[in-house]
Parts: C-alpha cells; sequence; structure tokens
C-alpha cells in the first residue's frame, strides 16, 4: 500500500511539472492550429465573419498568385533540399578528415551564418548583390562573364535565383554539424577492416559509412524541406515578393493577405494547406529514406 502511495505520489509530481509545458503547448500550439482550422471555412476580415463552406479553398486554387507562389515555393524547395543536403555531406567528410584544430575551425566557419540574425545575413547580401555598387557585379565584370550591371533582386529572371543562393548559404551549417557528429560514430575499425580486404574508399562509404548516416540524412532533410517550405524572412526583407511576384512564396503571400490584408480567414486556408503539403512531403521522405534506418 505504502509502494502505490509513493508511485502515485511520483506520478502527480511528475504530472505538475509537465502542467505548465502542457499550458503553453495547448494555449500557443494545439489552440491556434485548431482556430486556423475552422476560420478557413470563414470569410474572416477586420469587418465580417460569416461561414463559407470550402469556398475559401476554391479560391485559393482559382488564385494565380497563389499558384505562382506555390510553383515558386517548390522551385526552391526542389533547388535547395538536395544541395544542401549533398554538400553538407561532402563537406563534413572532407573537414572530419582534418585535425581537431582545423575541424573545430571549419565547423564555426560553416555555423557562423546559422548563429547571425536573419537581418544581418540580409544587409550583406543585399549589399553584395546591389545592381551598382555589389560586389558580385564587379567580380563577374572584371573577370569578363558579363558586359553589364545586373539587378540580381529587381530582374524577374535573377531574383529567384539570388534567394536559393542566400538559402543555401544560412541552411548548410546546421547538417554539416549534425554530419561531422553522425562521423565520430562510425566504426572505424569496419572501416580499416574493409579497406584491408580491398574494399576502395567509395565502397567503404556506400556499405559502412552511409548506412550509418541515413538516420542524420532523414532527418537534415525532413527539417531541411520545412524550412524551404517555409522561407519568408528573406523574401520580406529582399524583395517583398517582387519583382511581379517573381520571389513569392507561399509565406509571404499567406503573410501578406493575413497581415496586409486583413483576409485572415483566406490567410489560414493557406496555411492549412501549406502544413497538409508539408506533412505529406516529409511522410514521403520518411518512407524513401527510413525504411532503411534501424531504430
Amino acid at each position: 500500500m505504502r509502494i502505490n502511495k509513493l508511485k502515485m505520489r511520483e506520478t502527480l509530481i511528475s504530472y505538475g511539472f509537465l502542467v505548465p509545458v502542457l499550458i503553453f503547448f495547448i494555449w500557443f500550439v494545439l489552440a491556434p492550429m485548431i482556430m486556423g482550422f475552422v476560420t478557413s471555412f470563414f470569410h474572416y476580415t477586420m469587418t465580417d465573419f460569416s461561414f463559407v463552406g470550402i469556398d475559401n479553398y476554391i479560391r485559393m486554387f482559382n488564385d494565380s498568385v497563389f499558384m505562382k507562389s506555390l510553383i515558386n515555393t517548390i522551385i526552391i524547395v526542389i533547388g535547395s533540399v538536395p544541395i544542401v543536403v549533398l554538400f553538407a555531406l561532402f563537406v563534413a567528410a572532407k573537414t572530419y578528415d582534418k585535425n581537431v584544430i582545423s575541424r573545430s575551425f571549419y565547423r564555426a566557419v560553416f555555423f557562423l551564418p546559422v548563429v547571425t540574425g536573419s537581418v544581418a545575413v540580409t544587409v550583406v547580401w543585399k549589399w553584395i548583390y546591389d545592381p551598382m555598387s555589389g560586389i558580385l557585379n564587379y567580380i563577374l565584370k572584371t573577370g569578363g562573364v558579363i558586359d553589364q550591371n545586373i539587378s540580381w533582386l529587381g530582374d524577374k529572371q535573377w531574383a529567384l535565383l539570388a534567394i536559393i543562393v542566400i538559402l543555401l548559404t544560412t541552411s548548410v551549417g546546421q547538417p554539416i554539424i549534425l554530419y561531422i557528429a553522425a562521423m565520430g560514430n562510425i566504426d572505424n575499425s569496419l572501416c580499416e577492416a574493409a579497406r584491408v580486404d580491398g574494399a576502395n574508399e567509395f565502397q567503404v562509404f556506400w556499405k559502412i559509412k552511409w548506412p550509418s548516416l541515413l538516420p542524420t540524412t532523414l532527418y537534415i532533410a525532413i527539417i531541411t524541406t520545412i524550412n524551404s517550405f517555409q522561407c519568408f524572412a528573406l523574401i520580406q526583407l529582399l524583395t517583398s515578393g517582387g519583382p511581379n511576384y517573381s520571389t513569392s512564396t507561399l509565406m509571404y503571400y499567406l503573410y501578406e493577405k493575413a497581415f496586409k490584408l486583413s483576409e485572415y480567414g483566406y490567410a489560414n486556408t493557406m496555411g492549412v494547406f501549406l502544413a497538409v503539403v508539408i506533412a505529406l512531403v516529409s511522410f514521403a521522405q520518411f518512407k524513401i529514406l527510413g525504411n532503411d534506418v534501424e531504430y
């Protein structure tokens, strides 16, 4: 009886410590999610709150700007996620072979953009892309690559590519650190045994190292995909979706509808759609990469 009372007391104390976190989760995460889903079926503005059923969803797929933002978002995801994963894996493999001091230096260099404020990073890239005094145009003109200055953020031909380049530089830091940490957990004796048996470096990587890195790769792919789908700060600070919505993403268009035009119901509709798309893509990645992951 005393043991049962002690267990009950420990359980109540444990749940007591969880109460603040549960309150925070319910109030700031779960409740807004439910409200966002419910209000996506309403015409919800500053002056009106009326039920419209699935009209917002029909309007969304008939909205040319939404479709353009969706295409831009897909391009950003496809253009950034594979490059981030492959580049991070390559850099991590090269960095891991260095000595301890060099390894720490390169980790700091690549992780610096991650911990640097997005505003500071944006200011630097805005100067790099400046059509008149930017260093990028200067280097390309000096090298004879271009004849005249290019407005990288003002020309719809180059604006989205310029955003993707910035996203790549700010996204590879954490994956590199994770890959280096994962490589430290690989049993080197297996690699040495494979080399003694005549395996080349590619075979050692593919047969021994890669299976050990799959859980890390799965995590990096999913997190990078989610961050790419939610690309917003760069767009807001650099282009505001322009020129002519050529850099508008789902997150930015959602922000524009909600906080500039006060169309909260329609914005929540896009939020629900984006959440579903991210969930489906993440599930597909988990099924593709997660089948060979050992738990």
